[in-house]
């Protein structure tokens, strides 16, 4: 077995999983959402898209695009996130909450991209 290859495995799915996590709940509830599953998010995205920085095929530079799809997702509902909380009169309400939580939407389906990219070059370096 590959200990390189499961590591990074395991950080795109990792990444997949904490962005669903995060994603999952009513969309302008703020109590469905934690700031830091957002962090997580982000620090788990940013490693899984530094171990894709090797790859020089085809396939690892669509993996390395939607990694960097998904961090600028992420990267742009921090600083929703961030801007709301410390710069717009009223905080938090839910629509401004429904627009973190789309964004990380994106960042979900580019690693839902990631992950069967993944499956499928799996599959196809078995035979």
């Amino acid at each position: 077995m590959n200990q390189e290859k499961v590591v990074f495995g395991f950080f795109i799915v990792l990444a997949l999983t904490l962005n669903f996590g995060f994603f999952v709940g009513e969309l302008d509830n703020t109590a469905h959402h934690n700031v830091y599953e957002l962090f997580a998010v982000i620090v788990v995205n940013l490693i899984a898209t530094i171990l894709k920085f090797g790859d020089r095929t085809q396939m690892g530079a669509v993996l390395l695009a939607t990694s960097l799809v998904a961090v600028l997702q992420l990267m742009a509902a921090a600083i929703v996130w961030g801007v709301v909380e410390h710069v717009m009169q009223g905080g938090m309400t839910p629509d401004r909450m429904a627009s973190v939580v789309s964004l990380t939407g994106g960042a979900m389906l580019a690693n839902v991209i990631s992950v069967v990219l993944l499956i499928i070059e799996t599959v196809l370096l078995r035979r």
